[in-house]
């Protein structure tokens, strides 16, 4: 009998020859042939070389990509880009960022990758905070220190990188190459509490706030206003609140994963989406000039491109791009850049109920209420006026302390509500798309339950009223003997309440009574009440140019009908009977009041 030879098994593919192979995956089933060329030609033109190999160094991409230097991005860039560049053998990064290692990040950091990999793969949390976070001892050790009075400090953070242990990512991306047994790799190193440094994840979160309006080929540089004077102010207070959300910088020198995640799963769902328009710059090449006959000359175009609308259309002391940016990481951007209108501001049209109706009811579409104001510590503290003694008798006893540390005093909160304002009865109105929401000095998000429907209330002064103003969360006015007794208010355990003359306003959040109709926050797990004296009040009303023409010509209306009244009721000729009439009115002279409509 013959011998029978036995069959050799290949050898197996080494991790680069896996990473290249997952790259050709990428390449053939996310990109465009056009896409594919023009990064191969930024490449080119961006490449460092050494031995004949190509890779980006550090800086590079920060420059391609026109990040301003003020921000100091560069290095976490890199280190971002570097880590994502070894996927998915995490453990090899820092990865050399050659264009095999580029077409990942690239893919990763778009998107893209959800065309090749499961659906169950669709986060890419877990990849992003490693990328940012270090795995240094010493800096685990300091976060230790900082956690004052907790017996298990050491333990919760030394665990604190077991949630990021089978990343579905990785696990997918090992599935779509068929080469390897995922249960045989270790793409975690050993961690001593890996966190994201605190001063990183600021610069960071500046950046995402700049990209947040991004479209694929617009450029960072095409706004130098937001990163000087006025609007880099805004940025770094944007910024402050929002990383506020994540940690107490006095007490924690970083981010840790569990912290993390919450934060984005509950307050800032969108965070990251502004990364996918910033890296697919490196799919447009300036060397590809789409206007050239099939001869090679150039031609003009037909038509010559419509200069972009601005980020908002009008100007407010509340709003401004870096706030509108910071919305977008929970309302979807589609019904905020190049779409707000402002329909009322305090400053402007006066803080009554009455201007607040004639300015925002007509509008069809949502809306989003801002509010600002100085923060009141005690019932003594009251800055501009008498009225503070008389709002705070309105109030229940204080039973909770101040929200948040610190030092800031202004308090900046919103509400978006999805249906026409109207005035209440009976019941409020709003449905459980209503957000409620604090911007400053900490960024969180409470939105609609189902424990009750007491969503948005509008209630006008008036004899049969016995609390009068604007509220979320709080009960509808009904005749109440135990209130009309005290005198009080009702408050509900996430609310937000401005009084009728838009003087003062107060925010309420019972973590134990679970919630009303707003949900408690999901990072502040205990109470707090603010109350505040208001500086500002505004509303803007989401859509575009259709819905701004139709509450113009609303305006133009009323201003007619107005207009006709006032003809038919003042048309004697009689001047100072005219002027008498209106002083009875309370219109004009020494008896007007200024306040609000009743």
């Amino acid at each position: 009998m013959g011998q029978v030879l036995s069959e050799e098994k290949p050898a197996p593919l080494s991790h680069e020859e896996l990473v290249k192979e997952l790259a050709n995956i990428f390449a053939d089933k996310c990109f465009t042939s056009l896409e594919l060329y023009s990064l191969k030609q930024v490449f080119k033109s961006l490449a460092h070389h050494e031995q004949r190999v190509g890779y980006l160094k550090e800086g590079t991409i920060a420059k391609y990509l026109k990040v301003p230097d003020i921000l100091g991005i560069s290095p976490v860039l890199f280190q971002m880009a570097s880590y994502i560049a070894a996927f998915p053998f995490l453990e090899d990064a820092p990865a050399v960022l050659g264009l095999e290692q580029m077409v990942i990040v690239i893919t990763l950091m778009t998107d893209r990758y959800r065309r090749v990999l499961g659906k169950g793969a669709a986060d890419k949390t877990k990849l992003l905070f490693k990328s940012l976070a270090v795995y240094d001892r010493k800096f685990s050790k300091s976060a230790v220190d900082t956690h004052s009075g907790s017996s298990n400090a050491r333990e919760q953070i030394e665990n604190d990188g077991q949630g990021l242990d089978n990343d579905e990512l990785v696990l997918a991306a090992f599935d779509a190459l068929g080469h390897v047994n995922p249960d045989k790799l270790q793409n975690m190193p050993a961690t001593h509490g890996p966190m994201i440094p605190g001063d990183n994840f600021r610069k960071f979160i500046m950046l995402l706030l700049l990209v947040a309006p991004l479209d694929p080929q617009d450029s960072l540089d095409s706004d130098p206003d937001r990163v000087t004077g006025a609007g880099l102010q805004s940025l770094r207070t944007a910024a402050e609140s929002i990383l506020a959300a994540f940690l107490d910088v006095e007490r924690n020198p970083g981010v840790e994963y569990l912290r993390f995640s919450k934060v984005i799963a509950g307050c800032l769902p969108f965070l990251f989406q502004g990364l996918a328009p910033l890296f697919e710059h490196f799919l447009f090449s300036e060397e590809l000039d789409f206007h050239k006959g099939k001869d090679g000359t150039s031609r003009s175009p037909t038509m010559p491109p419509e200069p972009k609308q601005p980020l908002l259309q009008d100007t407010g002391s509340i709003m401004n791009a870096s706030i509108l940016s910071q919305m977008s990481f929970f309302i979807p951007g589609s019904l905020l850049f190049r779409r707000l209108r402002l329909l009322y501001a305090g400053d402007e049209d006066g803080f009554s109920m009455g201007s607040f109706e004639a300015k925002v009811f007509n509008w069809k579409t949502p809306t989003i209420l801002l509010v600002s104001g100085t923060r009141l510590l005690d019932e003594s503290d009251h800055h501009s006026n008498g009225s503070a003694p008389a709002f705070w008798a309105s109030l229940p006893p204080r039973r909770f302390s101040r929200g948040s540390s610190g030092e800031a005093e202004r308090l900046t909160f919103g509400v978006y509500v999805p249906e026409p304002w109207k005035l209440t009865h009976r019941e409020c109105f709003g449905g459980e798309e209503t957000i409620l929401f604090q911007l400053e000095p900490i960024h969180d998000l409470f939105r609609a339950s189902s424990l009750n429907k007491d969503y948005v209330s509008f209630t006008r002064p008036s004899a049969s009223t016995s609390h009068a103003g604007v509220s979320f969360g709080c009960p509808p006015p009904r005749p109440s003997q135990a209130y009309r007794r005290s005198g009080m208010i009702p408050l509900g355990p996430v609310s937000l309440m401005l009084d009728s003359s838009f003087e003062f306003g107060c925010f309420t959040h019972d973590y134990a009574s679970k919630g009303g109709a707003f949900q408690t926050s999901m990072i502040r797990e205990y109470n707090f009440q603010e109350r505040f004296e208001i500086g500002s009040v505004e509303v803007w009303g989401c859509g575009g140019d259709e819905e701004a023409k139709h509450q113009a010509e609303r305006w133009a209306w009323e201003a007619r009908e107005a207009e006709a009244r006032r003809r038919i009721n003042l048309g004697t000729g009689d001047i100072e009977a005219d002027r008498a009439l209106l002083e009875m009115a309370g219109l004009v002279g020494s008896n007007r009041s200024g306040g609000s409509m009743a």
